[in-house]
């Protein structure tokens, strides 16, 4: 049988939102590369060898996985969430456009999942229920200086912004920076939500104005969604439901 490979998504945690396309590519397959955390989701079988690796090593992982896929391997690579956001999709692609031409033939396919955004929104209500953007607050693969224009620029065009990698232990000072930038540039308070681990036994929501959003209330398992100004809360006993209106004046 001739070689494939398939980027996956594994959803934000709960085995009940891996969708079955991405079951029935792990079910067929031979290899699983990814991140460690991620490779250990899968359960281990006859046929199937894990491939877990450090998370700074996107590139080569992908290039391994299309050197399986073109030895006639059928290869899974995982990603959390959706592997097009921030994940292993595009990591392929780079290998494969710096990679030798036969590659290229290979069967190649991108499987969707739910990505931390979307789970977090449906948790707290519809706050990306009107235009948003999702911006990657890491500074290892750009500049900071890159991060901050597309900040301002999210808040100047009225975006609710959903945050990926917020904090970590090596840059604990990126996150405050922003949020110090998100209350100068926006002019209001809207709300934020923090979204921690959701779909898993850990999972954390809390909802707090701009003002009050502090640094330590997010980490890598996190994302963090600024509403627009048109963001609004409907209070009710228990949660409250977060939104955005589909409209704007």
């Amino acid at each position: 049988m001739s070689g494939w490979i398939a980027i996956a998504g594994l959803g934000p945690g709960d085995e009940a939102l891996v969708t079955p396309e991405v079951t029935a590519a792990l079910a067929e397959a031979t290899d699983v590369v990814g991140y460690i955390p991620y490779v250990a989701r899968i359960a281990p079988r006859e046929g199937l060898t894990l491939h877990p690796s450090d998370n700074r090593v996107e590139r080569q992982r992908a290039a391994h996985a299309l050197e399986m896929a073109a030895a006639g391997r059928r290869v899974v690579v995982v990603s959390s969430g959706d592997p097009g956001i921030f994940a292993m999709a595009a990591a392929v692609f780079e290998a494969l456009e710096a990679g030798p031409d036969d590659w290229r033939a290979l069967d190649i396919r991108v499987l969707p999942g739910i990505t931390a955004m979307l789970a977090a929104s449906a948790r707290a209500g519809a706050p990306l229920g009107h235009d948003f953007c999702a911006i990657n607050l890491s500074d290892n693969l750009k500049p900071w200086a890159l991060v901050e224009r597309r900040l301002r620029l999210a808040v100047e065009a009225d975006f609710a912004i959903a945050l990926y990698n917020p904090r970590s232990k090596a840059r604990p000072e990126g996150f405050a920076r922003a949020l110090d930038l998100l209350r100068d540039a926006s002019g209001d308070d809207r709300p934020v939500l923090f979204a921690r681990a959701v779909s898993t036994p850990e999972e954390a929501l809390r909802i707090v104005p701009l003002s009050q959003a502090t640094p330590d209330m997010a980490d890598m398992r996190t994302v963090v969604i600024i509403g627009s100004s048109l963001t609004r809360i409907i209070p009710r006993e228990g949660a409250p439901i977060l939104y955005t209106p589909r409209s704007a004046p």
